[in-house]
């Protein structure tokens, strides 16, 4: 049965018996115990602030000014929001090939009720979000119930929603939408307090995410502790601890100084703490974790695989409905090409960010930051005038080697 991961990236399972601490073995040891243990996630954050710097030298410091970072979160969000409903489904040991045709048909469905029938933006968005529970629970059941292959069946939802899609808008695009759905991906949080030269809400909710962090760090170590798993040396659990500080206070500052917080990132934000937190601590993601791993050895535990398969699906509908409407929110039209090449983008962020083909591996977290890769790689090469067809030739390249990076540690753990 696959274990899953723990919440934070400084402690793994000893391999010698001992107790953590520096009983346990030398500071350079249990570093690189740590390192082992967190290699991918490691690798990935450290990858993303390579390709950042690359490019903020490259474009002669473009690429993190305020205007372009809050730019390049409302361009990749809806991509994000996927991410994570694709890596739950992966780690399930299965796959969505169709969620930007349902995307793109929710998204269609919306602007019709909005635009042709006069329904309230709120409405619309609810009746969506049930449009693509619905979807997910249809598909989930051909896979979970009946036996059906997940890529043969998202296949073939991809062809009836891409097709629904184009009978919905009869191949035209249908806007423009109400101000507040358009707020969903273009709004940011309001002014208030007295003038600055910051906006002072971001400024605020910097700082409370700052101090959650931190705190979510010394529990995570003390937890760590108290069951006997090796800790990162003191040092470098400081310099972990500074690093965060310095990247929250300069994205903090980043968005602060221009129109503040987008309200698509809060939308992240909360998807990111609540499946975190859902993948980790609850029985349901420990379930899934399980049946990714190994399914005979989870139904023999008492796992209900077939109930924990289905409701990956329903809420990977959920996430795709979601991210369909933000994309329209960001176009203010439902057009019949929206949603082409999503599902790649966003299984290519999951396997990039820690997910292992053959499931049972993953973090919600890793999800967000195989997207931001693949982000960052795409605004920074437009922005240095790379042409579109050398960009597909990089981000397949990055792909590979991320997976290939994946099979390797595989093998060599097995040996």
């Amino acid at each position: 049965m696959a274990q899953t991961q723990t919440s934070g990236i400084e402690a793994s399972t000893p391999t010698d018996g001992k107790p953590g601490g520096p009983a346990g073995g030398g500071v350079g040891q249990q570093l690189v115990q740590a390192l082992r243990g967190n290699i991918r996630q490691y690798g990935m954050l450290v990858a993303l602030a390579l390709i950042i710097v690359l490019f903020q030298i490259w474009t002669d410091g473009t690429l993190l000014k305020p205007l372009n970072v809050t730019n390049l979160v409302q361009q990749n969000s809806y991509i994000l929001i996927l991410a994570i409903g694709m890596m739950i489904v992966i780690i399930a040991g299965h796959i969505d090939l169709s969620v930007g045709s349902l995307a793109a048909f929710v998204g269609a469905a919306a602007a019709v009720m909005m635009v042709k029938h006069d329904v309230p933006w709120p409405v619309a968005l609810v009746v969506a979000l049930l449009i693509g529970a619905a979807a997910g629970a249809w598909q989930g059941f051909w896979i979970a119930y009946v036996g059906i292959p997940s890529f043969i069946v998202t296949l073939a939802g991809m062809l009836l929603f891409r097709g629904g899609t184009q009978i919905l808008l009869q191949g035209q695009s249908v806007a423009p939408f109400p101000r507040g759905f358009q707020k969903i991906s273009s709004g940011f949080l309001p002014e208030v307090g007295p003038y600055t030269d910051y906006h002072n809400l971001t400024l605020l909710l910097g700082i409370a995410v700052l101090a959650i962090a931190v705190f979510q760090e010394f529990r995570g170590r003390r937890q760590a502790a108290s069951f006997g798993l090796e800790l990162l040396p003191v040092g470098f659990f400081l310099a972990k601890l500074a690093a965060i500080a310095a990247a929250v206070t300069v994205f903090t500052l980043t968005l602060a100084s221009y129109h503040g917080v987008p309200i698509v990132l809060l939308i992240l934000g909360a998807l990111l703490v609540g499946f975190g937190y859902l993948m980790r601590n609850s029985i349901l993601g420990r379930h899934t974790y399980a049946i990714g791993g190994n399914e005979p050895a989870a139904r023999l535990s008492g796992v209900k695989s077939k109930r924990v398969v289905f409701l990956a699906f329903v809420n990977m509908g959920v996430l795709a409905a979601l991210a369909g409407m933000v994309f329209a929110a960001r176009l203010n039209a439902g057009t019949p090409q929206a949603g082409i090449n999503f599902e790649l983008e966003a299984i290519a962020a999951a396997f990039i960010g820690g997910a292992s083909a053959s499931g049972g591996v993953g973090t919600v977290l890793g999800a967000i930051i195989g997207g931001l890769v693949l982000g960052v790689l795409n605004n920074g090469m437009s922005l240095v005038g790379i042409g579109t067809d050398y960009q597909q030739v990089i981000k397949g390249l990055v792909l590979l080697a991320a997976v290939g990076f994946d099979v390797y540690n595989k093998r060599k753990v097995g040996s």
